[in-house]
């Protein structure tokens, strides 16, 4: 049975990573001292649900979580730090500290220790998140105890809910763009201006031009999509910001 640890401390550990090619010791206390964090944990570096949906989703919504009081958000796994930094260059998630729990002396100190022996894993971490006020655990959210690998309540936007279930989550922002066309670095000034965030498809090495002509219909870039909508080139984009 995986217990719930909600107002408890953090279990003391030193964590042995790898940063500019030397090995470093960094403590819980400098991960959470003085600190709101969100921890969210997971079975293993590059597997499916976790370089798919668990580690994306707290990335898109770490500014909306900085803008209700949480300092850092952190991603623990019993993978090595070798790993877990090849893992963090792969995913592009510039807002989220990777944490390699090697020994597993961390995830053994949350009792969220699993034998994962069935899939080749040997020892891993079960799937939950937490949100740590200096140091001290406030609220759980562990995965059911089901066969497989449950991902029903450790997401960001549970956790979003909890702490602030008010907060509008950002807009999803894609652009089509092509090396050194004007129009395409008017439009991400625009966007830069709005503090908007945003996703660059670049011509002749993301996609080609037929993708973009199949998805938009169009030849030319800029083609800024917003929550999955087609807005067009830089002056369509340009009246829309004016009306939000």
């Amino acid at each position: 049975m995986l217990a719930h640890k909600e107002g408890q401390r953090v279990p003391n550990v030193t964590f042995r990573l790898r940063q500019d090619h030397n090995w470093v010791n960094l403590t819980t206390d400098d991960l959470f001292a003085g600190k709101t964090v969100i921890v969210f944990s997971l079975p293993g570096a590059f597997t499916p649900t976790c370089s798919s949906t668990h580690v994306p989703g707290y990335n898109q919504l770490a500014k909306i979580f900085k803008e209700n009081g949480v300092d850092d958000i952190i991603c623990v796994s019993v993978n090595d730090a070798f790993v877990m930094n090849e893992w963090a260059k792969d995913q592009q998630a510039q807002n989220i500290t990777f944490i390699a729990d090697g020994n597993g002396e961390f995830t053994d100190g949350m009792g969220m220790l699993v034998d994962k022996s069935d899939l080749g894993f040997g020892k891993r971490s079960w799937r939950y998140s937490m949100l740590v006020k200096n140091g001290i655990i406030e609220k759980m959210f562990v995965e059911p105890e089901e066969p497989g690998d449950p991902f029903k309540v450790s997401d960001a936007e549970t956790m979003l809910r909890y702490i602030n279930p008010q907060a509008a989550k950002p807009q999803l922002v894609s652009l089509f763009t092509r090396v050194g066309c004007p129009y395409c670095a008017r439009a991400k000034d625009m966007l830069h201006g709005r503090g908007i965030d945003y996703e660059e498809i670049v011509l002749g090495k993301d996609v080609t031009a037929r993708t973009l002509q199949a998805v938009t219909g169009a030849s030319t870039v800029p083609q800024v999509f917003v929550d999955g909508k087609l807005i067009g080139g830089s002056e369509a984009l340009a009246d829309y910001l004016s009306t939000q």
